[in-house]
């Protein structure tokens, strides 16, 4: 994707016209853009500098590494991914690509078999266990493109790769989600595209990480497909979190209710312990987290209460998300020191292996308030 294009979906995804992009930039750093010069951005006439890049990134509410990066690509998927797979020695790393080639590698299904257990596995295990395990599938899958339904499986384990890297500023994590668009388009498949999509928007509005990101690829996926299925409802959720944390309430309740009574109730999963799976256990998380956010403590609380009653035991780290969200809420009624110490002491009662960079954000957020 060019950086026009980029700087497009961004604005498209605020609802702004390049005008308004224009005046917002100005009002923040006392430029003089124009709507024109915006145009031209868009149209790849003329290529954002370094200041404006800055402009843009806090403006769009992306990371500045994703605009540069933009700007500056010269490297292929498989460039990529082999750079960023730090786990895997270098010689051990092209052994296993060679390899997978001559032997032709596992097939379909034993790749949606590899993908099913990853889902459940990433439920319990840390982003490290999972980044080491992902990481050399994505080596031997890259050599076996050759085919939709293997470009399918790479971008759903891309996903769950970027999934590892959270953080404040979500550059990495933000490249790999929409290589993984990239990849599920590439499979020609509409529940690929979305659940790809979906899933990078609901991980991003969860985390409250790289917001402009998150409301494209939502708006993305339910541009491909208004069918309802796990992709669109994790779409709808994620923008819904990127408009609670902005503040903008009314958008916030209007998406909790589409997600939940018009494609929830339709598309909801059973499963308890996938990721590929929202039970309702799992919907409660949502919003619960949602609730927090936007300051309704009761429904907040009903949310609780009913991801209680059906959370299995055997993930502790869904009942410290819960907790968390308790601590959010104190720390936002006005004790912020009874809030921080609260989701402390969650975070604290869950064992140190079972703790998830997502946890560490939402303790980063309690402390923010």
């Amino acid at each position: 994707m060019a950086i026009g294009q980029l700087i497009k979906d961004l604005r498209t995804a605020r609802g702004w016209s390049q005008g308004r992009l224009a005046s917002e930039v100005n009002a923040a750093f006392g430029t003089s853009l124009d709507r024109e010069y915006v145009s031209r951005w868009e149209r790849s006439k003329v290529t954002p500098g370094p200041f404006y890049l800055r402009c843009l990134s806090a403006a769009l509410d992306v990371p500045l590494a994703v605009l540069e990066g933009e700007v500056n690509r010269r490297t292929s998927l498989s460039d990529v991914a082999a750079t960023a797979i730090a786990p895997v020695v270098a010689s051990d790393l092209l052994s296993v690509g060679f390899a997978a080639r001559f032997q032709g590698g596992p097939s379909a299904d034993e790749w949606e078999a590899k993908l099913a257990t990853y889902g459940t596995e990433y439920m319990s295990m840390g982003a490290a266990d999972i980044q080491r395990h992902i990481s050399g599938e994505l080596v031997v899958v890259q050599q076996q493109l050759d085919n939709p339904q293997l470009w399918s499986v790479a971008s759903r384990l891309m996903t769950l790769y970027a999934k590892t890297f959270p953080g404040p500023d979500g550059s990495k994590a933000v490249n790999w989600y929409r290589m993984a668009a990239q990849a599920a388009d590439q499979s020609g498949g509409d529940q690929a595209r979305v659940w790809v999509r979906g899933r990078a928007a609901i991980a991003l509005g969860y985390e409250g990480a790289s917001l402009g990101v998150a409301d494209v690829l939502a708006d993305q996926a339910m541009a491909i497909s208004d069918k309802p299925s796990l992709g669109l409802l994790n779409a709808i959720m994620g923008k819904a979190h990127a408009a609670a944390i902005r503040g903008d309430r009314a958008t916030a309740r209007h998406l909790i209710s589409r997600g939940r009574r018009r494609v929830f109730d339709k598309a909801a999963s059973y499963e308890q312990t996938s990721d590929y799976a929202v039970p309702w256990w799992r919907m409660n998380v949502f919003i619960s987290l949602l609730a927090a956010r936007l300051g309704d403590e009761g429904t907040a609380v009903a949310a609780q209460e009913a991801a209680r009653r059906e959370l299995p035991a055997t993930l502790p780290r869904f009942a410290t998300h819960l907790e968390m969200h308790r601590g959010l809420m104190l720390a936002r009624s006005g004790d912020h020191t009874g809030g921080v110490a609260y989701a402390q002491a969650a975070m604290e009662a869950l064992p140190p292996e079972k703790h998830s960079l997502t946890l560490r954000l939402l303790m980063s957020e309690v402390e923010s308030v």
